[in-house]
């Protein structure tokens, strides 16, 4: 297969674990990373593969990407994704987010790429109305993190009718775990997702893990959240690049575990996994957190023949705490 991959992004956490499973699929790959979030020596060692160190917002540097490589289709990560942040700075959000995936997007025209796979999130819904959240659900997005994916998704949309670019757009929800062989895992800074916090408590690193609110409508008073191994979510990418490649019309899928996990559960399969103990404490609930978010996708199951191997909390959690040993350790 000598088709090459554009993976923008792919030295950051849900980017670098797409690169392996494209490596292991036969794809020859080239990443696109600015590295403000990404990271050098996950790519160097054990990514293996070309790394092209710039923006999505550099026209010029897109433009010679595509004349210097037979790139067939882009996997598109790049993006800020801090929830908060995109409260405060929303220009930052829109700029890189909206108008850096445009620049990607109209450079894939002039080259004459029309394959795109695209990062989105479950942050385009909003508060859900109906649980487990179908790709159907109105999209209310409550933040500008949210609203600049659901922007992008707007343009794919226009764009295939307009130009014939097709497009899968994954929408997913909270990415967790780590490759299974310990090759590449989540290394964020600020770090703000619950998974690495535990982890970085149990081995000492914070003082403690908060709980944000433990008067939820939930099974024991903490938020649900629907956590998916990051080797799974990858794999879909892999199964979503194919369905494109072999003619298929542009889609939309959730990628969930369709199961929920509470923040207390975590905690304390977390405390099982690692076998530590440490501090909790009780904070206030954070204004716009949802008490339950979990997806369905039976869509992604039965287009994409897509079946998460790793859907266990504990294997989840191994793999993290196996990885953040080795990272943070």
């Amino acid at each position: 297969m000598s088709s090459t991959i554009l993976v923008t992004g792919g030295a950051g956490y849900i980017g670098s674990h797409a690169v392996l499973s494209l490596k292991e699929k036969g794809y020859q790959v080239v990443i696109l990373d600015n590295l403000v979030y990404g990271h050098r020596d996950l790519v160097e060692k054990q990514l293996k593969v070309e790394l092209v160190v710039g923006d999505t917002c550099d026209a010029s540097l897109l433009e010679q990407l595509f004349q210097t490589r037979d790139i067939s289709a882009v996997m598109h990560f790049a993006a800020y994704a801090y929830v908060g942040e995109s409260v405060e700075n929303p220009a930052k959000y829109y700029h890189n987010n909206v108008v850096g995936t445009l620049t990607l997007l109209e450079a894939m025209q002039k080259a004459g790429v029309n394959k795109f796979v695209f990062s989105s999130t479950c942050a385009t819904y909003g508060v859900p109305e109906i649980i487990p959240i179908p790709e159907t659900h109105p999209q209310n997005p409550i933040n500008p993190y949210g609203a600049s994916k659901l922007m992008v998704e707007r343009i794919l949309k226009d764009f295939d009718t307009a130009y014939n670019l097709k497009s899968v757009i994954f929408r997913y929800f909270n990415a967790a775990g780590a490759d299974p062989e310990g090759r590449t895992g989540e290394d964020h800074n600020p770090e703000t997702h619950l998974i690495p916090l535990i982890l970085l408590t149990a081995l000492g690193k914070r003082k403690a893990i908060k709980i944000f609110g433990r008067d939820y409508p939930t099974r024991d008073g903490t938020c649900i959240r629907d956590y998916i191994h990051v080797t799974d979510l990858a794999q879909a990418h892999v199964l979503g690049l194919e369905y494109l490649l072999q003619g298929g019309n542009s889609e939309i899928f959730n990628l969930g575990n369709g199961n929920g996990f509470t923040v207390q559960e975590m905690i304390a399969t977390a405390k099982a996994v690692t076998g530590k103990e440490f501090a909790v404490e009780d904070a206030q609930r954070r204004p716009g957190d949802p008490p339950t978010l979990i997806g369905s996708s039976d869509k992604a199951k039965q287009i994409l023949g897509w079946t998460p191997q790793y859907d266990e909390l504990n294997q989840i959690l191994s793999h993290a705490w196996q990885w953040h040993q080795k990272r943070h350790g």
